[in-house]
């Protein structure tokens, strides 16, 4: 018998404010039609002042949660995904452990920006299948809205806030490509490249919490070309191929990445999950949320495979394997 980790809740969390993008119009030199036709996002929510990252991810915890008819008694450990922590420490982890009343288990931070998730996603499979833990509530949440330098029309008009989460459960598979749970990861980074995405504070270089810096057409051509790579890599550990996915849920940067992602991989865009147009990049949280939005949609269904790829600042890309 196999060990798997299978998803038994999903579920997300968006602040009330949402922005469209005419209010930029406003107080930025740029349109609508501008910021549609170079994303293809058209709004995001915001979170209200004094709402935190561990807020968004405790809600979207309780919605996993409920999704799964657990109960955070049942749950041994937390990990959340997140580059927009609500203090230095503690973990945003632990704040979403006492925000359930969940006195048991343990929980912590994964931090690699965009790529968070799947970078948590890994994480949490690696706990269940040593043992460590049998059942995980693996969180992405964020509110970039906090780090944003609204003067900057090539970054602020981007970025929304938001929280997604899933339930994690070991489950005895037969080790072959049927089974239901993750299949294959595939991490990666390389730290020559920190100067085309990153944050200008820091604790122990300034002080600061600083603002995010982006050289946009670099990320872009490296965001194509790693994404392709690293979902074919995980894809190839299991003899599987882009024409045996039933679903790419990306991370939601950029409708025109996302589109020449699914173009390399040789998979139509009708079998693509996309909802960047109304939450815009969401950094660690867009994949949760995509995929709890999914299956609200009544697009992803049990025993679909789906891949999910992300890259961030590092740069750090991954991907992962799962079947629903």
């Amino acid at each position: 018998m196999t060990m798997r980790a299978v998803v038994r809740g999903v579920g997300h969390y968006l602040p009330a404010r949402v922005v469209e993008n005419s209010e930029f119009e406003a107080t930025l030199e740029t349109t609508d039609e501008w910021i549609r036709s170079r994303s293809g996002i058209e709004r995001r929510h915001i979170a209200a002042e004094g709402e935190t990252t561990s807020q968004l991810a405790t809600r979207a915890a309780e919605a996993a949660l409920a999704d799964a008819g657990m109960t955070p008694e049942q749950i041994d450990a937390i990990v959340v995904a997140t580059s927009t922590p609500d203090l230095t420490f503690p973990s945003v982890g632990t704040m979403v452990q006492a925000g359930l009343g969940m006195k048991n288990g343990f929980a912590y931070d994964v931090q690699a920006v965009c790529a968070g998730f799947v970078f948590a996603l890994a994480n949490a499979n690696g706990l269940i299948l040593s043992g460590q833990a049998k059942r995980v509530l693996v969180i992405g949440a964020e509110t970039f809205s906090r780090i944003m330098d609204w003067t900057d029309r090539g970054t602020c008009v981007l970025f929304g806030d938001g929280a997604g989460a899933l339930v994690l459960e070991a489950e005895d598979g037969t080790g072959s490509t049927e089974d239901r749970g993750i299949l294959a990861t595939d991490l990666n980074s390389d730290g020559r490249y920190k100067d085309l995405l990153f944050v200008d504070g820091g604790v122990s270089s300034d002080g600061r919490a600083g603002h995010l810096r982006m050289q946009g057409n670099q990320v872009f051509k490296h965001a194509v070309q790693k994404l392709a790579e690293t979902a074919h890599h995980a894809l190839d550990k299991l003899g599987l191929s882009g024409g045996d996915v039933d679903w790419i849920v990306p991370h939601q940067a950029n409708l025109r990445i996302i589109s020449a992602t699914a173009e390399r991989m040789q998979v139509p865009m009708d079998r693509v999950v996309v909802t960047v147009q109304n939450h815009g990049n969401t950094s660690a949280a867009s994949i949760p949320l995509a995929l709890s939005v999914g299956k609200e949609r009544g697009q992803i269904k049990e025993g679909d495979l789906i891949v999910t790829e992300a890259i961030g600042g590092g740069l750090a890309w991954g991907a992962v394997v799962l079947r629903w």
